[in-house]
């Protein structure tokens, strides 16, 4: 099959949608698919002119054999061509609407539900990466169920996290945007400073006035000498954090899936996660604990026992262990997504 995947650049973003789609693409290749990836200029998803101009352009550039696959992040700036996104019968791949996006004034984030909307639709197929974010889109977005499908993201097979041999290692993994929630895990582990803990922030910094936001919370918290901000890090730098980790945390707002949490679980951490999204889905029975987004006093009050419990980390990192090795592997993803496609020509 050839395919042309649609995707706002630079493809080499550091993100769980990117790094989907990215896996997605090798795995394609892998199959013997021909897949081109056009990377969209302008500003995404809040499109701008050059985002509306760029989209109208490569939709136009597709050939006529080959299946057209928008990430959604891009999607708002096809607002202008919904007829010949119809007539191409192309697919839309959705991690989570943009609409769903914490952080962003009330008035974007209606605009952009407004879009999405419109154009949600008008697609042929819309494959999304967790059953939550497939079950909003009927109701929220007036898509035809039977339009709507899942693909999940897989996981490698990992060696099992040794952990930091003293003290409590944390390590959360995710764009510092205020949807990832690290104020929330911060004021959370302000409220532990009589523990021995110690957590290592992993993410670029898209938004750097949030980052510095963060840094001076752990300043006012009287937490700073335990908070590392790693930035962005490289395979091999993350492998060694993830085997170092005693806890993997993300207090999200909101996930669609949650890969840096399933990475968590292939290598048996123990999970201390919100509710947020396709998180709560995640969780396995006995693999962590879990309170409600934004509420850091029920997530401190059950990160104090689990750091300081450590039969209980013990017990719950062989939970996650467990469920860890039944996450579907990326293997087989390309495969699932091409039978989408498949759905999508008709």
């Amino acid at each position: 099959m050839k395919i042309a995947l649609l995707v706002p650049a630079p493809f080499d973003a550091v993100s769980g949608g990117y790094a989907y789609d990215r896996r997605l693409v090798e795995g394609l290749r892998a199959g013997g698919h021909a897949v081109r990836v056009v990377e969209l200029a302008g500003r995404h998803p809040q499109p701008d002119a050059a985002a509306e101009a760029a989209a109208c352009a490569a939709i136009e550039g597709c050939e006529a054999d080959e299946a057209v696959v928008i990430d959604g992040l891009a999607l708002p700036g096809f607002l202008p061509v919904l007829d010949v996104l119809e007539e191409r019968r192309a697919v839309g791949l959705i991690h989570h609407p943009t609409a769903v996006e914490t952080g962003v004034p009330e008035d974007v984030r209606d605009r952009l539900r407004e879009r999405e909307r419109a154009i949600f639709p008008r697609l042929a197929r819309l494959v999304t990466t967790s059953r939550l974010t497939a079950s909003r889109l009927p109701e929220e977005f007036a898509v035809e169920p039977a339009r709507v499908a899942v693909v999940e993201p897989g996981t490698d097979p990992a060696p099992r996290a040794t952990g930091s041999g003293g003290g409590c290692e944390i390590l959360s993994v995710g764009v510092l945007v205020p949807r990832k929630g690290h104020d929330g895990l911060i004021h959370a582990l302000g409220r532990l400073r009589d523990l021995d803990w110690r957590l290592t922030v992993v993410g670029p910094e898209r938004n750097p006035d949030h980052a510095a936001t963060l840094r001076a919370l752990t300043e006012e918290l009287a937490i700073a000498e335990r908070v590392r901000f790693a930035g962005d890090v490289d395979s091999a730098a993350l492998e060694r954090l993830y085997a170092g980790a005693d806890i993997f945390a993300l207090f999200s707002w909101w996930e669609g899936y949650g890969m840096a949490a399933a990475e968590a679980m292939a290598r048996g951490l123990p999970l201390a996660l919100s509710k947020g999204g396709a998180l709560e889905d995640l969780m396995p029975k006995g693999g962590g604990i879990s309170a409600a987004p934004g509420d850091s006093d029920s997530f401190s009050r059950a990160l104090r026992r689990m750091i300081f419990d450590l039969p209980l980390r013990q017990s719950m990192a062989e939970a996650s262990w467990q469920a860890g090795q039944r996450l579907p592997r990326w293997d087989d993803r390309a495969a699932a997504f091409v039978r989408e496609l498949e759905q999508a020509r008709g």
